[in-house]
């Protein structure tokens, strides 16, 4: 059976970069079609991003940032702090760039190793160029491209999606656009829920629904 796996994430959500983990085991052994889409965690980050906010400060005072290595670690992944909170609008604009060019996922999976593994501002134009490069891609036409507000209407679109069908914090992930589990999830779980799935399909076959 196919599956498909959306992710909405944002680049400034450790816990949707821990879960790149989970992730990749599953494509090991599934044929699993993933999907990154934007979400914005804060809607209101200047250009030159701001301070870590209060609850973030408390969360981490509390332990989280030790467990999201932990996790990071479980999977072999490298982890490191932010120090700020980034703006991450010409992130996932770039991204869109990438998407057209079938490099979405690369390109996204290359920028959160520069934030989380690297330490790096996903707001500068020399990060977002240095991963395109990594990626294949173009460079210079990618940020003429993003500078021209070309991906600006369709990022905030995709984001109100989102929105529209019910999520509401990140990382959510969408298996078949049937199934969803907030928050960064142990393997096992995305294991059950695919399980799950499945045996949905499977009942939707041998019953299938009168309209």
């Amino acid at each position: 059976m196919d599956l498909k796996l959306t992710i909405f994430s944002d680049y400034i959500c450790p816990w949707c970069y821990v879960g790149q983990g989970p992730v990749d085991k599953l494509q090991e052994g599934y044929n699993l079609d993933v999907e990154w889409r934007p979400y914005y965690l804060f809607f209101d980050v200047p250009p030159e991003g701001m301070d870590l906010p209060e609850h973030v400060t408390r969360a981490r005072a509390s332990g989280s940032e030790e467990r999201l290595s932990q996790i990071a670690g479980s999977y072999g992944m490298p982890f490191v702090s932010t120090k700020r909170i980034y703006n991450t609008r010409l992130a996932h604009e770039a991204t869109e760039y990438a998407r057209e060019h079938s490099q979405a996922n690369e390109f996204h999976r290359i920028l959160f190793r520069k934030v989380y593994a690297e330490g790096q501002d996903v707001s500068q134009w020399e990060i977002l160029r240095a991963a395109a490069a990594e990626a294949g891609l173009d460079a210079d036409e990618m940020q003429r491209a993003v500078e021209s507000g070309k991906y600006t209407a369709d990022v905030a679109a995709q984001v109100e999606r989102a929105y529209q069908m019910g999520v509401t914090g990140v990382p959510t992930y969408v298996i078949n656009n049937r199934f969803a589990l907030v928050g960064a999830q142990p393997y096992e779980v995305f294991l059950q829920a695919i399980e799950r799935v499945k045996a949905d399909a499977t009942e939707d076959k041998v019953n299938p629904k009168v309209s």
